[in-house]
């Protein structure tokens, strides 16, 4: 009889001690339930909303610095496209130039004796060397008789015409007009060079002004015509 009550004892102290167990693990950690009210939840969604307009404001301006920066970029490639255009046609001689330079006119020249022909025009051979010559003492740019001289430029004899390009010289006197970084080097060196004698014995003066704050050399006249060359469709730049 004891021993039944002992058992007994112990199953109820057990369910006892099992139930006190989970009393005092839902009071350790209670439910945490939301105790705002209704004014407080609007509140609180008025500060979301609040900030939302907030991040899509940031948003819009940082997109438009985005799209303000791509063009600028495009502007700058632009930019330094029209400015590499423009040292092209000027390394080309298609735009006016001017500088520090001189003035040479070359004009008949006989002597009081003289008996014989009058020359009325220059030889392509004589211009030629004055244009290698005033290139050897740096000339940076040349005219003669108002045409640019470039690279391309032809000077030839045409039925006894001197021609340069397509312009024919017609008569004397004609002037020679050259812009250089050292006009007076340039001017001094003409001077003491063999090339008047050259001029001389054609019967023709070459004379040499002083150095010139401002020489004023045209544009090129001649024309460019392409032959082998055709546009083409520029691709799309990949994302």
């Amino acid at each position: 009889m004891e021993r039944k009550k002992t058992i007994y004892f112990t199953c109820i102290t057990t369910i006892f001690g099992f139930m006190l167990a989970v009393q005092l693990q839902t009071t350790s950690h209670p439910k945490v339930r939301d105790t705002r009210d209704i004014w407080e939840l609007r509140a609180d969604l008025k500060k979301e909303q609040q900030l939302q307009r907030q991040l899509v404001l940031e948003i819009g301006d940082y997109e438009e610095k985005l799209r303000n920066y791509k063009q600028k970029q495009r502007s700058n490639q632009e930019a330094v496209l029209h400015e590499t255009v423009s040292e092209l046609e000027q390394e080309a001689g298609l735009t006016k130039i001017e500088g520090l330079g001189i003035v040479l006119t070359i004009e008949p020249f006989y002597s009081d004796h003289y008996v014989g022909p009058i020359a009325e025009t220059v030889s392509p051979e004589l211009l030629h060397r004055l244009i290698n010559e005033l290139n050897m003492y740096g000339a940076k740019e040349i005219a003669i008789a108002e045409e640019r001289i470039t690279n391309t430029t032809a000077i030839r004899d045409v039925n006894g015409a001197t021609k340069i390009g397509d312009s024919k010289i017609s008569s004397l006197p004609i002037t020679v007009k050259v812009i250089a970084d050292d006009a007076k080097m340039l001017c001094n060196r003409l001077k003491v060079s063999t090339i008047r004698d050259d001029f001389v014995v054609e019967n023709l003066q070459l004379t040499i002004s002083e150095p010139l704050t401002s020489v004023v050399i045209p544009p090129s006249k001649e024309k460019w015509n392409v032959k082998y060359m055709e546009t083409v469709k520029a691709e799309k730049e990949e994302k």
